[in-house]
């Protein structure tokens, strides 16, 4: 099992390798949670992730024969582009095996940075097995993205950091994919601050971690969100490290790591993907677990695709009465939809879209379904908004 000294000796190889990122309160935040949070912002690494830290922690201490070969990983994305970039910076040939489902923007960032690309398999457990299979078949040495003692040790610099910019640190919040960074970080929080609290944090579709650790059996599903960490299986290495000193681990749903995520971007203007705004999320839900405390939350990754951050952000404005549907019933005359656009206007809501609807309606033939798409400043203001229609005589209500 690793120790401090070990993180101490990782940290020292990566001195300008990669970046000793902020680690600062969001004042706003913590108003909002009533703890006091400070956000270590990993997603500022060149790969815009934590990940680079383990990689080129494994990397540099190869042998001579080990860099003349090669080397592979399986990866959805951040520890593909880690293993990629450093790689291609000592001069060593890297073969990737991703799953299939990896976003556009990791594959074509892990390729950009000269590493050769394999898509094999509908999960992360399936693309290992290629990757293990490559390894022996390449004699590649395979750089495993969690479950290796230098890459846990790499990953756990980022906690020494943490204790170095923030010692009054009393809780923190990692998320859990297969345990490389919580395992890591742990080793060296609890080295430094005994009674400091690690808490991991995991979706409820992959809660492989929680299950192992609490004996359960959740269900595990086929996708989310923070797709980082959808891992099938924990490390084993991970795992009996989080068995040791991890104190807890929390469960977060799709819906809170969006909300975690908009309010990331709207309030720090900082972009983070959906397993980097985890521990923020458990933050959100639970706000009364820690309430007074000095949380220190690590943002994991910045690697989002594009569209779906489109999709993020316009869900959370509906989820904050800031873009709303509604139905408008009225007589199909002349003049019918002026009055609707000129009451929504004189209430103060922003019309994005109408929709007429004639035929797929159980309202008498005479009269017209309108549904409008309304930019809204809160939920308040959509029910003032239904309050004017109802005022000028048409029967007006939330599509949700």
């Amino acid at each position: 099992m690793i120790d401090l000294a070990e993180i101490r000796r990782a940290a020292q190889r990566l001195l300008g390798q990669v970046l000793v990122t902020p680690c600062v309160e969001s004042r706003t935040i913590s108003r909002i949670v009533g703890a006091q949070v400070f956000l270590k912002f990993e997603n500022l690494q060149f790969t815009a992730s934590f990940k680079e830290r383990g990689a080129c922690n494994k990397l540099v201490q190869l042998s001579a024969a080990e860099r003349e070969r090669g080397v592979i990983a399986m990866s959805a994305g951040n520890h593909a582009q880690g293993v990629a970039y450093h790689a291609q910076r000592l001069g060593l040939r890297a073969v990737i095996v991703m799953p299939r489902f990896t976003p556009s923007v990791k594959v074509e960032g892990t390729r950009g940075f000269g590493a050769e690309i394999v898509l094999h398999g509908d999960t992360l457990d399936e693309a290992r097995s290629h990757a293990l299979a490559l390894a022996k078949e390449q004699q590649l040495t395979f750089v495993h993205p969690y479950d290796d003692e230098a890459v846990v040790a790499g990953q756990g610099t980022v906690g020494l950091e943490m204790l170095e910019a923030v010692p009054e640190l009393d809780t923190l919040l990692v998320a859990v994919g297969g345990g490389g960074l919580i395992a890591g970080i742990a080793t060296a929080a609890k080295a430094l601050k005994p009674g400091i609290e690690v808490i991991g944090v995991q979706t409820l579709r992959f809660p492989n971690m929680f299950n192992a650790i609490k004996h359960t059996d959740l269900p595990q599903g086929s996708s989310t969100i923070a797709e980082g960490i959808a891992v099938g299986t924990p490390g084993k290495v991970p795992q009996a490290i989080v068995e040791k000193l991890v104190d807890d681990i929390l469960l977060v749903d799709e819906g809170d790591v969006e909300q975690a995520i908009v309010m990331l971007l709207e309030i720090e203007k900082t972009l983070v993907e959906g397993a980097g705004a985890a521990g923020l999320a458990a933050l959100l839900k639970e706000p009364e677990r820690f309430r007074g405390r000095k949380v220190g939350l690590v943002l994991g990754g910045g690697n989002i695709d594009p569209l779906l951050l489109a999709a993020i952000i316009e869900r959370g404005m509906v989820r904050a009465g800031r873009l709303a549907r509604i139905r408008v019933c009225a007589r199909d005359v002349p003049g019918s939809l002026a009055r609707i656009t000129a009451t929504v206007a004189e209430a103060g809501g922003n019309i994005d879209e109408v929709h007429h609807q004639r035929a797929f309606t159980t309202l008498a033939a005479q009269n017209v379904e309108i549904e409008l798409v309304l930019q809204t400043r809160s939920r308040e203001h959509i029910a003032a908004v239904l309050d004017a229609l109802h005022e000028a005589g048409f029967t007006a209500e939330e599509q949700k």
